[in-house]
């Protein structure tokens, strides 16, 4: 069997982008790598928090509250769970428990691509767990957004902070340190 043809100038280009592609990622995460380590030493980094898609909505996170950032690998299904508790998977030798945010809140589920990521709960919330999102999106500046008060806190205490960006897009600010003392978000058995 002969191996399909290709243009060769499709490939080229495929290359390209895939080789500026992993540029652009290597500058995200050393840029990521040192606001997190001002974040840890002290250093005002609150206007800057990590932008995240979980399912179809923007979350904001704190990078004092945001541990590792990985790549979806083989999460193993606990019995007797809720939906939204997708299971456990090992994070450099620790078990974290894996939840889809967007499930709890009763929305479709977050979709698992190649662009989906693991973001761990920062140690220091002594918290093994992780949540699943569609896509990184970087960092973003709340300084340069539009704040809007959340009326109702009663559903999400811990999203008390909205915000508009320039393009108009709405993010919410996810408080990790919040949802993990939630009743509804620790109750994962049926």
């Amino acid at each position: 069997m002969t191996p399909p043809t290709v243009e060769p100038g499709v490939v080229a280009v495929r290359e390209s982008d895939s080789g500026a592609r992993r540029n652009r990622l290597r500058e995200f995460q050393a840029q990521l790598v040192e606001r997190m380590q001002a974040a840890s030493a002290g250093t005002r980094t609150q206007a800057s928090q990590l932008g995240v898609m979980i399912g179809q909505t923007r979350w904001l996170l704190n990078l004092q509250e945001a541990g590792e950032i990985v790549s979806v690998g083989a999460i193993t299904q606990v019995p007797l769970t809720q939906d939204w508790f997708l299971g456990l998977t090992n994070i450099r030798g620790n078990l974290v428990s894996v939840i889809d945010l967007a499930r709890f809140r009763g929305q479709p589920a977050t979709p698992v691509d190649k662009d989906s990521r693991i973001v761990a709960f920062a140690p220091s919330l002594g918290f093994n767990s992780g949540l699943l999102v569609s896509r990184v999106m970087g960092l973003r500046n709340v300084a340069e957004m539009e704040a809007r008060v959340v009326e109702d806190t009663s559903e999400m205490p811990w999203a008390l902070q909205r915000y508009v960006d320039r393009d108009s897009q709405l993010w919410t600010e996810l408080n990790l340190s919040l949802i993990v003392q939630d009743a509804q978000f620790l109750h994962v058995g049926i």
